[in-house]
């Protein structure tokens, strides 16, 4: 069974391996519905407890499914989900907010999309500049001893911000994205949250795919995949992250891994406080992320992937300009 690791200082455990449910509603391309239930369902009977959704996922939609998936496995699972990231009818990004009473309404109705009565881990999914995180992390407190929520999360927030909530209420795990072409935290944010005793829930540990070594060329991206409008997905910068990768792909050869595998294992060496969130739409790309609990990696090993992947060497920025202002806040 899949071993577990503490949620911060919460008295929670989780899968080492948790499954990211995003791409089974938007972003990566269509989605097969009933494979995706069938995916969350194989991940919990391999021993995975840990899920994690939003409401902007599909504009609710990701929660319905998740919902449908536990409505008669509830007790197995630790579900996450978020709020503040806010889109319009049409599905456009219209802006983050923080706001109190927002804070309310969005637990409101995510607990209705997933049928359930508390919600395990509840995270901010942007940090909204315009209003103290004292009063967002105030409003999320108030959830918390109503009994809607169990847990507080902040996702993409500076380590000043962790250090101001955390203050306000415990915070359990803090989620950005982390993998070896994402090293950015380990400046602040990961020393950070090591010092207070939180959790880092790593989200998008396999590059969206990149380290996977299933995309050769630009073209590969399907045309209604979000990717194709990521500065590390385009031009040159594709090609130059890509002879990165080969030597992922050398190092998986050897050891009989898959290069996803030898980039899932990277991540959850980088610390014991650290869970990865892979997202899988299929049991086979799920079952071949699951099995990175298995592999170890040696000294040697961790140093030559150092020697590829040195902090910062990725080409392109991880999201486009836009996005990029919406985290490290």
């Amino acid at each position: 069974m899949m071993p577990n690791r503490n949620l911060g200082r919460s008295g929670a455990s989780v899968s080492l391996l948790g499954l990211g449910c995003m791409g089974m509603s938007e972003f990566y391309g269509q989605a097969d519905e009933v494979e995706s239930l069938a995916t969350i369902h194989r991940a919990i009977e391999l021993g995975v407890n840990f899920l994690d959704t939003a409401d902007v996922y599909g504009r609710g939609h990701n929660e319905q499914i998740v919902g449908r998936a536990i409505r008669d496995r509830r007790h197995e699972v630790i579900l996450a989900t978020k709020f503040g990231n806010v889109r319009d009818a049409d599905g456009r990004w219209v802006g983050v907010n923080g706001r109190p009473e927002y804070v309310r309404a969005c637990c409101e109705a995510s607990l209705r999309r997933l049928g359930i009565d508390t919600i395990d881990l509840y995270y901010q999914h942007r940090v909204d500049p315009d209003v103290p995180i004292e009063e967002t992390v105030g409003a999320m407190a108030g959830l918390v001893k109503e009994g809607k929520v169990k847990m507080l999360g902040l996702s993409e927030a500076s380590a000043a911000t962790i250090r101001r909530a955390h203050k306000t209420h415990p915070i359990a795990a803090v989620q950005t994205e982390y993998s070896l072409w994402t090293r950015d935290i380990e400046c602040e944010i990961l020393p950070t949250i090591q010092e207070l005793g939180i959790a880092l829930v790593a989200y998008s540990p396999l590059g969206r795919g990149f380290l996977t070594g299933r995309f050769q060329r630009p073209e590969d991206i399907p045309a209604d995949d979000y990717r194709r409008n990521s500065p590390r997905f385009q031009g040159e910068n594709f090609y130059e992250n890509l002879e990165l990768v080969k030597g992922v792909e050398e190092l998986a050869s050897e050891k009989g891994a898959t290069s996803a595998q030898i980039a899932l294992a990277w991540v959850l060496g980088q610390g014991e406080n650290i869970v990865a969130i892979p997202g899988a739409r299929t049991r086979e790309h799920l079952e071949e992320n699951l099995a990175a609990a298995a592999v170890t990696l040696s000294s040697d090993e961790l140093q030559r992937l150092e020697a590829i992947f040195p902090r910062g060497v990725t080409s392109g920025a991880r999201y486009p300009e836009q996005a990029m202002r919406r985290v490290n806040i």
